[in-house]
Formats: C-alpha cells, sequence, structure tokens
C-alpha cells in the first residue's frame, strides 16, 4: 500500500517536471496551427512518457535496489 502512494506522488512530481520543462518546446511548428490541441496532447503524451520513465528510473535506483533498503 505504502509502496503504490509513494510510487504515485513520485510520478505526479515527475509528471510536473516533465511538463514544464517540455513546454519550452514549441510544438506548434511540428502541428497544424489551426489545431492548438494537437499541440496539447502532444505535450501531454510526452510529458505522460517522460514522467513515466522518470519514475522506473528513480525507484529502480532506489526501491527496488538494496539502496532503498532501511
Amino acid at each position: 500500500m505504502a509502496y503504490t502512494i509513494i510510487k504515485y506522488v513520485i510520478f505526479a512530481g515527475c509528471f510536473g517536471l516533465a511538463f514544464q520543462a517540455l513546454s519550452c518546446i514549441q510544438f506548434e511548428k511540428f502541428v497544424d496551427v489551426r489545431q492548438p490541441r494537437k499541440a496539447m496532447l502532444l505535450l501531454f503524451i510526452l510529458s505522460f512518457v517522460v514522467a513515466y520513465l522518470m519514475t522506473q528510473g528513480i525507484l529502480s535506483l532506489t526501491m527496488y535496489s538494496d539502496w532503498g533498503a532501511y
């Protein structure tokens, strides 16, 4: 139970960081300017993917290994 809560908290923090970092990229250059929702969807999906990878990396370095033991 505690592991799941920790995992979600770390994911939420990583998602916020990834969204903030990726928001400086001008996705409007890659998608049609007449449809800004596609740019926001692309930003959201990329932030989700980066946050997932960051969370897995953090958890693998701490909780999955002996570093996080006691």
